[in-house]
């Protein structure tokens, strides 16, 4: 399974996703959105990743590239590619299928608990997912669920916290894929965001219990061998 991943600040990378697809001998190709990179074909890879960041989906005129992603995005779904977005990933996939992305009432930094949806439990990627669970969080806005789109989990923060379109698109919210060196980088080059507010935790609190991270990557590992399933399928059938 080739994957391309797009990515919207150096400080952001892959997190786990990276050692994932070593583990499973997936390519693994880049964009970097922020620099001007050149955008692939999108019949050279079977999965697109699309990334964080701390820019708004709505700021195209501060981020012109942002235009052009969100059309690259649109390109790779109706091709029928594996997608996933995380974060501002998710705001992508959304607004690219027409729902609104705007400020969230409470913005969400930190360790905090999501719950599965009743409908996620009607999906087969919703079997991935655990019921309820503690997940690292670093986003102020949020969005709409975009139409046909099966609601996977909910926050006390934030409603939307992950969808599924089909059975190929997926936006999450909050992160999987985040280790300890990657919660380093957000932390030193986003500190100012860490105010005092409802849903925000310290920079100790944030750090403390490293363990976390492993159960957290293990969920993100499942749902990429959620991926690698569905691919492995669809060559069988060819």
């Amino acid at each position: 399974m080739k994957i391309h991943w797009l990515q919207h600040v150096a400080f952001e990378g892959l997190g786990r996703i990276a050692g994932w697809a070593v583990e499973n001998d997936c390519p693994v190709t880049g964009s970097r959105m922020f620099a001007g990179d050149d955008l692939p074909p999108v019949a050279s890879f079977d999965m697109l990743v699309i990334m964080g960041g701390p820019m708004s989906v709505n700021d195209e005129v501060g981020h012109p590239w942002i235009t052009g992603e969100k059309r690259y995005v649109d390109q790779a779904i109706k091709a029928g590619k594996m997608v996933l977005g995380i974060c501002l990933g998710a705001q992508i996939i959304a607004s690219t299928n027409g729902a609104r992305v705007f400020r969230n009432d409470y913005p969400e930094i930190g360790w905090f608990p999501v719950e599965k949806t009743k409908a996620a439990k009607g999906e087969v990627v919703g079997d991935v997912l655990a019921d309820e669970k503690e997940v690292f969080h670093w986003h102020g806005e949020t969005f709409d669920l975009p139409h046909c789109a099966v609601h996977l989990a909910r926050s006390r923060a934030c409603e939307n916290q992950a969808f599924v379109l089909g059975d190929r698109i997926i936006g999450l919210q909050y992160h999987l894929e985040t280790t300890p060196q990657s919660a380093d980088a957000l932390v030193q080059h986003c500190r100012h965001e860490l105010v005092r507010a409802p849903y925000v935790q310290t920079e100790s609190q944030i750090k403390s219990r490293p363990d976390r991270f492993k159960t957290l990557n293990r969920e993100m590992d499942a749902l990429l061998d959620y991926f690698l399933s569905i691919h492995r399928s669809s060559m069988t059938a060819e």
